[in-house]
């Protein structure tokens, strides 16, 4: 009887041993696959917005009342990819993309077809007497201190809008020439075309 008691109770030990063990087991083959478990976090290029992919630094607009008028400043690519500029858009005008060509001895604006291409963690400036955003007909009178709101599109469809201030400039009176460019009279080209304007 004694034997048979002792040799039950060993039966019994040797059992909760054996079951701990794989108890034990379990949780650390658990602890190994969690911390294997390769991370799910969404990687910051990956849900970069096309706002913070372009910026722009010291936008403006050239005061006016009617008429044609540009904006200007430094658009930035933030990004490790070319991007490209295909339109711009406001609610104060019409607006096309342009850039400064000579043609027979003057300087011509005339739309930039392919766009602004930024290069990767490049920029690309806009300047007076160089490529800028052409308001085509002010219907709303800009003023030195309004803001203007002006809307990018890039060539993946996203929109980058972004806010220029009105500044007075008597340089770059651009007109239209007749052959659908626009002239840039000699009083405009060279140091004129490029000054910084009036605060």
């Amino acid at each position: 009887m004694y034997c048979s008691t002792r040799r039950a109770r060993g039966l019994a030990v040797l059992t909760l041993t054996v079951v701990s063990a794989g108890l034990l087991a379990g949780c650390g083959n658990s602890d190994n696959s969690s911390t294997s478990t390769p991370s799910t976090s969404v990687s910051p290029t990956v849900s970069e917005s096309a706002a913070t992919a372009v910026s722009i630094t010291d936008p403006w607009v050239k005061a006016a009342d009617k008429g044609m008028t540009a904006a200007f400043g430094t658009l930035v690519n933030n990004t490790d990819k070319p991007l490209t500029v295909v339109s711009a858009s406001s609610s104060v005008s019409v607006m096309e993309l342009h850039e400064m060509v000579m043609k027979d001895g003057k300087m011509i604006m005339q739309p930039k077809t392919n766009g602004f291409t930024l290069p990767a963690k490049g920029s690309h400036e806009l300047s007076p007497g160089g490529d800028h955003l052409m308001f085509m007909d002010v219907k709303t009178p800009v003023k030195a201190g309004d803001e203007v709101t002006i809307t990018l599109k890039l060539s993946d469809g996203s929109s980058v809008p972004f806010t220029a201030v009105g500044k007075p400039y008597s340089g770059a009176e651009e007109s239209y020439a007749p052959d659908g460019g626009m002239d840039m009279t000699d009083s405009h080209n060279g140091a004129d075309a490029s000054a910084s304007p009036s605060a």
